[in-house]
């Protein structure tokens, strides 16, 4: 049989660091521009112990989403060994385009898989390089693009891209803009012939709500009082959003798991959308209730928002690749451990992918 294998994985992590303390000296108003009276370090702490983010990371000046995905990407390819020309599908998930330093238009003409096509310098016009519009989920939903590939014999070898510079698209008044950051992971996946126990893909599960919940992530106005109307900042309806992951992302996992064949006894990772620690910790918890185990297995579940903050698309692939190449302390994959890809954001959307490693 043939199954879609992960053959190679990379990750960009911008060098400059914001800590929590970089925003002492900051402004923060509600969503009806009233100021926050209480000192900024108090909300900061608050902010930290529900988010569990002491520090994020934030590309420099000169980097753009696209430079971020392509470094990500050249990682992946090396650590696979493909030739690069070989590549069908090239990929991207992201938000924003690039949006340069400084400014607030979002930039995607051309598209970023094919200016990280021409960074990479892949010259074969057969690799068909296109973008991934699908909230936080983008990256998983890149990777269910290519596994359908595959499956439709249109494809052999593709490269999926994660990369977001949130930094651009904040309100600096606006507390939720602490949880986001920068950042790119990428995988190369191959459509290898393998025995029935052999890595590769098992299942999928994808929905998308646009009723009531279409708007719990969106662009609007900065909260500050001063601000210009016609300028427009990533926001959301952070209960809402709660709520809602928390319904529906432990019910699309355990429709994957289901689909998949495995018991979730037998799951030893989960890589989850890193959103906030407090909320990934109850979506794990109510995976298991929903069969009836109380308790997860411990060390389930890598995170590394505490020091890479969100950057939505980027979360899923670089947490994978920092496992994967043993970057995260008490963690690791091995041969035959069966794994999970979750994520929840902008749509809003859900995705999980089972994978056997």
């Amino acid at each position: 049989m043939f199954r879609s294998v992960i053959t190679g994985s990379g990750s960009s992590i911008p060098t400059h660091l914001q800590s929590n303390k970089d925003f002492f000296d900051h402004k923060f108003y509600t969503e009806k521009q009233e100021l926050l009276l209480n000192p900024a370090a108090d909300i900061i702490e608050k902010f930290k112990q529900i988010t569990g983010i002491a520090e994020r990371r934030y590309a420099t000046a000169d980097q753009t989403s696209s430079d971020l995905g392509a470094e990500a990407a050249r990682l992946a390819i090396a650590d696979s060994g493909v030739n690069a020309e070989e590549i069908d599908q090239l990929i991207v998930a992201h938000n924003f385009g690039n949006v340069i330093k400084n400014t607030i238009q979002m930039d995607a003409v051309p598209s970023l898989a094919s200016r990280i096509k021409h960074s990479l310098g892949i010259k074969n016009p057969s690799c068909v390089a296109y973008d991934v519009l699908f909230g936080c989920p983008g990256w998983v939903q890149g990777v269910i693009h290519a596994d359908a590939f595959f499956k439709a014999g249109i494809a052999k070898k593709a490269l999926v891209i994660g990369t977001e510079t949130l930094s651009r698209v904040i309100d600096m008044y606006d507390r939720d803009s602490m949880i986001f950051s920068d950042g790119a992971g990428a995988v190369v996946l191959e459509y290898r012939e393998v025995s029935e126990d052999g890595p590769g893909i098992l299942g999928a599960s994808v929905q998308t709500h646009a009723v009531d919940e279409v708007n719990y992530i969106h662009m609007g106005k900065s909260y500050s009082p001063d601000s210009d109307d016609r300028v427009r900042y990533i926001k959301m309806k952070g209960r809402r959003v709660y709520e809602y992951a928390m319904k529906f992302v432990p019910a699309a996992m355990k429709d994957c798991l289901d689909k998949s064949g495995i018991d979730i006894r037998q799951l030893k990772k989960v890589f989850l959308h890193q959103a906030n620690e407090k909320m990934d910790e109850g979506i794990i918890k109510r995976l298991f209730e929903l069969y009836s185990i109380d308790t997860p297995q411990e060390g389930i579940m890598p995170m590394s928002i505490h020091w890479l903050g969100n950057s939505s698309v980027a979360t899923v692939p670089t947490l994978y690749d920092l496992v994967k190449k043993h970057q995260m302390a008490g963690h690791e994959i091995n041969p035959g451990d069966h794994i999970l890809f979750a994520s929840v954001g902008a749509g809003m959307n859900v995705n999980a992918v089972c994978y056997r490693c």
